[in-house]
């Protein structure tokens, strides 16, 4: 998916449009009753998380050790296909030769192409030691919660999502309707994607340089050369 840059001038408005989505969505659906039931959780014990926040309180979502020798930045959107793809396969592929075996560290960030991404975004970020299970959840299921052009009912089916994870729905709210959060994040996600030249999702970095392609194959030519494979 091709970049569509968002602008710091533009996010009052993408907050505070949100939080009147969420707020309607949540009256709205007030009286409806959500079976929701699983929770979703980090994969397994070798997802660790970078807990010092950055700035603006935003925290890096990491897998595998910190000492590993090379490092993999993964740039994506949650209303990206083509990230939900790379997250259903390729990343599997890579955590189970790599991040679990201790020879590579993922970062994941967000691209935010528009406000649903933002929220989604948020709403993955709502518990840190969550993030990589509801992120797999939002992914897995983009088609879905993604099926409508209304944002009012985007919102009402992450807020769905958010229950269905195991997150309070007080939590839910409050995660989504953070504007200061939210503001943060997109300044963040600049910054981040100016440094690295992102202009499409998924983009991947590999020790501070951007590889060309995202396939299994790209990837892991350029991880093995640089670990000496």
């Amino acid at each position: 998916m091709t970049m569509k840059q968002l602008t710091l001038p533009a996010i009052a408005l993408i907050a505070v449009a949100g939080a009147a989505a969420f707020f309607y969505g949540s009256q709205r659906s007030g009286a409806e009753s959500h079976a929701a039931s699983g929770t979703a959780t980090a994969s397994d014990a070798a997802t660790t998380m970078e807990e010092a926040p950055q700035d603006g309180g935003i925290v890096e979502m990491t897998l595998g050790a910190e000492d590993a020798p090379v490092t993999l930045v993964e740039y994506a959107s949650f209303t990206c296909p083509h990230c939900a793809n790379f997250h259903m396969n390729q990343l599997k592929q890579l955590k189970a030769e790599y991040v679990d075996t201790g020879k590579v560290r993922f970062i994941y960030r967000d691209v935010y192409f528009d406000r649903i991404g933002l929220w989604a975004s948020m709403l993955a970020r709502c518990e840190t030691d969550r993030f990589f299970g509801v992120a797999d959840l939002i992914y897995s299921k983009q088609d879905e919660w993604l099926s409508s052009r209304d944002p009012v009912v985007l919102a009402d089916n992450l807020r769905k999502l958010g229950k269905v994870a195991g997150l309070e729905e007080g939590r839910i709210d409050a995660c989504l309707q953070d504007a200061d959060k939210a503001k943060a994040l997109v300044a963040w996600f600049e910054e981040n994607s100016a440094a690295d030249d992102v202009r499409a999702t998924p983009t991947i970095v590999i020790d501070g340089k951007k590889i060309d392609g995202n396939s299994y194959e790209a990837i892991k030519t350029a991880l093995d050369a640089k670990l000496g494979g």
